[in-house]
């Protein structure tokens, strides 16, 4: 791999509204500490020196919105395009892909919703697809219990079974990938699209899946208890937290 493809870039999907944090703003721009989740999680990225370009899916209807405010961020001076995203996260990884040089062979892709992650688990992700893997994601052990249930609506469900603790990994961001890599399982997903519509095909909630499902190998890095989603008003409130340790710490 030479230089240039050793360079990743990074693709941010934020055009979700991120309805379970509750009405208002879309989710990537609600504010950590006064700054947008969106702005935090560009900000992770761009201090890895693994990482020379940032490309940013935002709402279609909101990118001179989403521009001004990495501008007024401080983010200006740094390669960041943002692009429109589309209706869904896999359309928008996918249009925010289409955006990077065709030079490029590392693409991590980041959820707006992480991001306090530690610039060294974005490192070692880069790291690791610049190694040979050909996807990887950072994840952390989990520390409560699991059942398998059958799902029942509005009543107890049945437990099915515990699956061994100890093999379960709680996935983060930013996964990793080779950008053929990527590339061939986007468009193989579009094509197959039809079909998952259709209820042939179980959805699939992440890019790292999707190499999963078209027979790629999917390897794990240590991730951090910092890389946390802020889904839930509750994770807010702990984010913020988070953040004024650092703060306190002069870590951030």
């Amino acid at each position: 791999m030479n230089a240039t493809a050793a360079v990743a870039a990074a693709v941010v999907p934020a055009a979700g509204r991120g309805e379970r944090l509750g009405p208002g703003a879309p989710k990537a721009l609600r504010e950590l500490g006064g700054v947008p989740l969106l702005v935090h999680a560009v900000r992770a990225l761009t201090r890895s020196r693994a990482v020379g370009l940032v490309v940013v899916a935002a709402p279609a209807d909101g990118v001179a919105e989403v521009v001004a405010l990495l501008d007024s961020h401080g983010l200006e001076g740094k390669d960041i395009r943002v692009v429109a995203g589309g209706a869904t996260r896999q359309e928008s990884v996918r249009l925010g892909l289409a955006a990077i040089p065709a030079e490029v062979g590392i693409v991590l892709v980041h959820d707006a919703a992480r991001p306090l992650v530690p610039v060294e688990v974005v490192d070692a992700v880069a790291s690791a697809v610049r190694a040979g893997a050909e996807a990887v994601v950072p994840a952390v052990p989990l520390a409560d219990t699991v059942k398998r249930v059958e799902p029942v609506s509005g009543g107890p469900e049945p437990v099915l079974d515990t699956p061994d603790r100890s093999t379960l990994r709680a996935v983060q961001t930013p996964q990793g990938f080779r950008r053929d890599t990527l590339a061939e399982v986007h468009a193989k997903a579009l094509a197959e699209e039809a079909a998952a519509a259709a209820g042939g095909l179980p959805p699939v909630t992440d890019d790292a899946g999707l190499v999963e499902r078209f027979g790629g190998r999917v390897v794990v890095v240590p991730g951090h208890e910092e890389a946390f989603k802020v889904t839930r008003p509750l994770d807010l409130v702990l984010a913020e937290a988070v953040l004024a340790r650092r703060r306190a710490a002069d870590a951030y």
